[in-house]
């Protein structure tokens, strides 16, 4: 049954002058391209490989509002309220999205340190061999 529904979702009903009352219109199928990686890296610029810089915004934006909304529920006393809820959940959404975009800025340091590294043993055992 899912998959009718998927094939129905995927064409395009032919032209009304063509049916008549009592036939099923025809369907034009539709071919949905799949997209690669090197493609998603071209149209987005690179963007999907920069995490920590878009969590950081939204993390202290977020932050922000948490304390807000918190500040607002405690100074009217309603300790145990949905705002009061509503409040912390926002203000622990932020920090993990403020630690979060900490962990990915890391992890891409470590990984620009290796590149490095690795790249410094091939140039001076490329010297090595000149010299030998």
């Amino acid at each position: 049954m899912p998959e009718e529904a998927n094939e129905d979702a995927m064409r395009t009903p032919a032209t009304p002058e063509k049916a008549n009352n009592s036939e099923r219109p025809a369907a034009a199928v539709v071919n949905i391209p799949l997209v690669n990686e090197v493609q998603l890296t071209a149209a987005t610029g690179g963007a999907e490989l920069s995490c920590y810089r878009c969590t950081v915004p939204f993390g202290v934006v977020v932050l922000i509002a948490g304390i807000v909304v918190t500040a607002v529920a405690y100074s009217f006393n309603s300790h145990g309220s949905t705002i009061s809820y509503f409040g912390l959940v926002l203000l622990s959404a932020g920090l993990v999205l403020l630690a979060s975009s900490v962990v990915c800025w890391r992890l891409r340091l470590e990984r620009k340190k290796e590149r490095r590294r690795e790249s410094q043993t091939t140039l001076v055992a490329n010297q090595r061999s000149i010299f030998t």
